[in-house]
């Protein structure tokens, strides 16, 4: 693993910190805490950021898809995209890339070691053939795939974005899907808390819902729509299951996979995650 220092906060860490991991440092938690000065519900939004992408990755299974590939995923965390993917498909295969040297090092040590059917690559989502070449030791990219950018393209310019999804949308098979979701915060004074942020670890972009909505090109995106994090595909209670024993983290009851509903009467936020699937 290359050398880090600890002292200079990770992005990685940072989110491992929001999400109640324990792979974090002083300066992470510094960073941390002056991002939630800045946007107190950062915490509850990266949280509900993790439940969708869960989500939505076990509706890409049940659509059939078998392969997934996660662009700039960060730590393992719980529920991760092979969990989610393999409580519905048990021989889902997932690529995780990400340029953490520490976030390479717990995905090599905790996640792909004696795990048939992980790859983990090292690099930088920007290099997309160089990434894509990587990826196809593990990725069939003649059939389809799902293509998970989850909190990724904040911190690229809102042109670089869209010609980012497109480099990686054209690589995939017909039936593929595109899970993407970014911080947004939709309040006066945002753009200073977004550029402290970025003087401190890597220049974050608050886009707009127009401008994350282009970044999906000419793909068709599914219902309900580019949303926040709390509105989409929201599992509805099922009414009268019996109880089951408890399952363990990211397995969702099978009777509960097609269920869902628009959750209702949601509290109008300034701070949420901005989401959306398409279909390629």
């Amino acid at each position: 693993m290359a050398e880090f220092d600890p002292r200079v906060p990770s992005i990685a860490r940072v989110y491992d910190y929001f999400l109640g991991g324990k792979d974090n440092f002083a300066a992470d938690r510094d960073l941390a805490g002056q991002m939630i000065a800045m946007a107190p519900l950062v915490p509850v939004i990266t949280r509900e950021n993790r439940q969708f992408l869960a989500r939505a990755v076990a509706w890409a299974a049940n659509q059939g898809t078998g392969q997934f590939i996660d662009v700039g995923c960060g730590m393992p965390t719980t529920p991760n995209t092979l969990e989610s993917a393999r409580a519905v498909t048990a021989g889902a295969r997932v690529a995780y890339i990400d340029n953490d040297p520490v976030v390479l090092s717990h995905l090599n040590a905790l996640t792909a070691k004696g795990c048939a059917g992980v790859t983990v690559v090292a690099g930088d989502a920007r290099e997309v053939p160089a990434i894509l070449g990587s990826v196809s030791t593990g990725i069939d990219l003649s059939a389809p795939a799902c293509l998970v950018m989850g909190y990724l393209l904040h911190f690229f310019p809102a042109g670089t974005a869209r010609d980012l999804v497109a480099a990686y949308a054209a690589a995939l098979a017909p039936g593929s899907s595109l899970v993407l979701s970014a911080i947004h915060v939709d309040r006066q004074g945002a753009e200073e808390g977004f550029d402290d942020y970025s003087t401190s670890v890597a220049r974050v972009y608050n886009h707009s819902v127009e401008e994350f909505t282009s970044f999906f090109g000419p793909l068709e995106v599914l219902p309900p729509g580019v949303v926040d994090a709390r509105q989409w595909r929201a599992r509805a209670e099922p009414a009268h299951l019996p109880q089951r024993e408890v399952l363990p983290p990211g397995v969702i009851d099978a009777r509960q996979q097609r269920t869902w509903a628009e959750p209702a009467h949601l509290p109008q936020r300034e701070e949420y995650s901005i989401v959306g699937v398409a279909r390629i």
